[in-house]
């Protein structure tokens, strides 16, 4: 049975709840003020707190800041005839689950109100996690225990007592700059600089000055000489991130620097001498841009001396768990607040979940839930609509036009049903349309499993990979 506690001043209000909650299923008790509302509240131990914001006495935010600190689990759902953004800033600052204006749309009263008591029987049942060991293993946020994850930590610690160049490849948001970082803080270069720039992100005619530096009146602007970063990090070590992305005339300094050591400021002659140890990261497949001649192949050998793969997020699923712990963690000493424990049903999704955005979208997501979370557990419903299932995906099936299913294999049936049904939506286009389908149903029966669903797609992953961010389709639907 569901308590609700409903605190008002008014009896025409409390009789209204009684009214519109009457239900063998629920129990209801009325107070008068926040004072009586505190009161009540250890002995019938709410499921649900309704509770006006202007009252005599203590005002509705003073009582939701004392009931937050007597039992942070139990939902409050704010009401007030005096609706105001600073209020309702203030409600949600202080962890109302919601805020609602009377007069009432009683429909939506009972939504919020039923999803307010879904959160607190979620609550009841967590799934709590252990702290992580005191370790410096996680100074730097390079979490995992899966075998694929301990290969990547072995060549940490070889290249570390070593000054040889290291190539990182993966995909985006798998971690190639904390593997970059580590290979440098556990190096015999820590005491020195440590300099990081994202080749992608600097355009062309100003990365070679910021690499190389200039001379006074190498070009419009350049009003006195500028120091490099590979001169800023002379006995250090640099991390050219996404240097796929770098054109071939930089390419070719990068490559001088690395046989012979020096560099050219630009508008200068001078070799200018530097002791500067790369380490370069790529989400992109060197090996092919070379065949393109999109990259230089001496470069390539030059980078690739020890090559170090990270590997994406949906093939160490393992990992996850740790992960999030981690990350609870970590948010809470950042945002001050504390969340204890994730709901199962919040661990399943996130477990099942592809994560095309490898790590950094699984940081993104907990960062997300860590401000939207109304207690001190985490449950489905803080996760974005993607993973907690309540997008509504457009597909043919939810067009409101009934597609016809061919018997067995007659594919010219398909075809014709296909063109039918096209002619019927005038704004559609055949192919792209049966293809998502085809991408989302694939995903779907293999659980999401990209390796098997390109397979049984009969394409590649990276073919794969380029569909669903084409349409779009991590964004709308979760694949169970």
């Amino acid at each position: 049975m569901d308590k609700l506690l409903i605190i008002d001043d008014e009896t025409d209000v409390q009789y209204s709840f009684r009214r519109i909650f009457s239900s063998p299923d629920i129990q209801i008790e009325t107070a008068d003020s926040g004072e009586d509302g505190l009161a009540i509240l250890p002995r019938f131990k709410p499921d649900l707190i309704i509770m006006d914001v202007r009252m005599g006495g203590m005002t509705g935010l003073e009582t939701l800041a004392k009931m937050r600190e007597l039992d942070a689990k139990v939902p409050v759902i704010m009401m007030t005839a005096y609706g105001t953004t600073q209020t309702a800033i203030e409600a949600m600052k202080l962890g109302a689950f919601d805020y609602l204006l009377k007069p009432f749309d009683i429909p939506k009263l009972k939504k919020v109100v039923a999803k307010a008591l879904d959160a607190a029987r979620a609550m009841k049942q967590v799934v709590s996690y252990e702290p992580l060991l005191e370790s410096e293993d996680y100074d730097i946020g390079i979490v995992g225990h899966s075998e694929p994850m301990q290969d990547v930590f072995k060549m940490i610690g070889q290249l570390a007592t070593s000054n040889a160049t290291a190539l990182i490849t993966g995909e985006s948001g798998t971690g190639k700059e904390l593997v970059a970082r580590a290979i440098y803080s556990h190096g015999n270069r820590s005491e020195q600089p440590f300099l990081a720039i994202n080749c992608a992100a600097i355009p062309e005619n100003l990365l070679e000055s910021e690499l190389f530096g200039h001379e006074k009146g190498a070009f419009t602007g350049a009003t006195s000489q500028r120091i490099g970063k590979f001169e800023q990090c002379n006995r250090g070590t640099i991390f050219l991130d996404e240097i796929g992305d770098m054109s071939l005339q930089t390419q070719t300094k990068i490559l001088r620097v690395l046989q012979n050591g020096t560099i050219e400021r630009v508008g200068g002659n001078n070799p200018v001498k530097v002791d500067v140890r790369v380490i370069a990261a790529t989400n992109k497949n060197l090996e092919d841009a070379v065949s393109n001649q999109e990259f230089r192949e001496d470069l390539f050998y030059r980078l690739n001396v020890v090559r170090i793969l990270m590997p994406p997020l949906c093939e160490r699923p393992g990992d996850i768990r740790l992960l999030v712990n981690y990350f609870l963690q970590k948010f809470a000493r950042e945002l001050q607040k504390s969340v204890t424990s994730v709901h199962a049903q919040a661990i399943a999704a996130l477990e099942r979940y592809n994560w095309p955005g490898n790590v950094r979208e699984l940081e993104n997501v907990i960062q997300r839930a860590f401000v939207v979370c109304k207690g001190q557990s985490l449950l489905i419903s803080d996760l974005p609509d993607e993973l907690s299932g309540n997008s509504t995906p457009t597909s043919p099936a939810t067009t409101g036009t009934q597609a016809v299913a061919p018997t067995g294999d007659d594919i010219p049936s398909l075809a014709a049903a296909l063109f039918k049904w096209a002619r019927d939506n005038s704004d559609l286009q055949i192919i792209p349309a049966v293809e998502r389908e085809l991408v989302i149903c694939a995903l779907k029966e293999t659980g999401g499993n990209q390796v098997q669903a390109s397979k049984l797609l009969g394409i590649t992953r990276a073919t794969l990979r380029k569909r669903i961010e084409k349409f779009g389709i991590r964004q709308e639907q979760e694949f169970k």
